[in-house]
């Protein structure tokens, strides 16, 4: 008995979800599609909370900044569970690569004391503002409002507890695995007075009411740090001796930008809301303008600490920073008061 196999095709009765195809019409969707729209809740709440009993449970009152349907926002990266874990968990393996390629090779060890130095004393204690920027982002995933809006902040939170992960695995490897570096950044984190201009900005954002000023502030920090620490120190690290700083401080440089495009497309979605969008450009714009003169005092003192290790022209390169992230608001259309004005 002989039998052929064939190929059936099977028409599905539907292309995707009633909500989904009532705003991309009814055809396949893609799985961020249907796992971003529309899943944010909206009724049926039992209490208010009792800390805030003005509001509902999820409420868009939270913050100031207000879109008029809040899934006009859609990340960029088109980021949903499995590839978000996916592209993290290479980045994290390819981390792994250059540490151990570091460590075989002995290759801290043989970097310039004061740039040993400089990694333990200016580096290793922003695991800490690391940690305390996952808390931010996660209460910002919790108050937010708009499923495409949330997952983005979760997803940042998630970011940011592995960019500590990975500055304390460079601890580690500093003083073989003993956890020296660890406890004395701690300890600098707590007291040390080039660190404590970051400790009490991120202690304020921790607590700021409104969610979306807490991201603001975050990231105009983000700006400065990045500038200073993965950009300026990272050319200067092959200039003088220690371009095993520069081997792993790439991994947390090449995040940087993948950050960026979640968090722009939202300042333009905020800012181009056909209702709310003056509102919202009035609430970035004291926002920026509060926030980034805090940050460049902050992030300057650590520059000036790092100079004294080694003398790279670290604080220069803040003011060049604070210049560009006043451009990169003003490019937005947004008034900044402060570097640059």
């Amino acid at each position: 008995m002989q039998y052929e196999l064939k190929t059936q095709v099977i028409t599905p009765q539907r292309q995707t979800f009633d909500h989904v195809a009532k705003r991309f019409g009814d055809k396949p969707a893609t799985r961020y599609q249907e796992g971003s729209y529309y899943l944010q809740p909206v009724e049926n709440f039992h209490y208010r909370p009792t800390w805030a009993p003005d509001k509902e449970l999820y409420d868009a009152d939270f913050s100031r900044f207000k879109l008029v349907d809040p899934h006009d926002y859609a990340d960029p990266r088109q980021y949903y569970y499995t590839p978000y874990v996916t592209n993290r968990s290479q980045m994290h393996e390819a981390f792994a690569r250059s540490l151990d390629y570091v460590g075989d090779h002995d290759l801290l060890d043989r970097m310039p004391q004061p740039w040993r130095d400089l990694i333990a004393q200016v580096v290793v204690p922003l695991r800490h503002l690391e940690s305390g920027a996952q808390m931010i982002f996660s209460g910002a995933c919790r108050f937010s409002y708009g499923t495409t809006i949330a997952q983005c902040l979760g997803y940042e939170g998630f970011d940011r507890i592995g960019n500590a992960q990975l500055i304390s695995r460079v601890g580690l490897a500093l003083d073989d695995g003993t956890a020296t570096v660890l406890k004395s950044a701690k300890q600098a984190w707590v007291e040390d007075d080039s660190l404590q201009g970051l400790r009490r900005m991120v202690e304020i954002l921790l607590v700021e009411q409104d969610w979306a000023v807490a991201v603001i502030g975050m990231d105009v920090l983000d700006m400065l740090l990045d500038a200073l620490i993965y950009r300026h120190l990272d050319e200067e690290a092959i200039i003088g001796g220690a371009g095993a700083y520069s081997l792993l401080a790439q991994h947390i440089a090449s995040w940087y930008p993948d950050h960026r495009k979640w968090l722009d497309a939202l300042y333009k979605t905020w800012l181009a809301d056909s209702e709310h969008g003056d509102a919202n450009r009035a609430a970035l714009s004291e926002a920026v303008s509060t926030w980034l003169p805090q940050a460049v005092d902050a992030v300057r003192a650590l520059a000036e600490h790092a100079d004294t290790l080694v003398d790279v022209g670290c604080a220069g390169a803040v003011t060049v920073a604070a210049e560009k992230a006043a451009e990169h608001f003003r490019a937005l259309g947004v008034d900044v008061d402060g570097p640059g004005a």
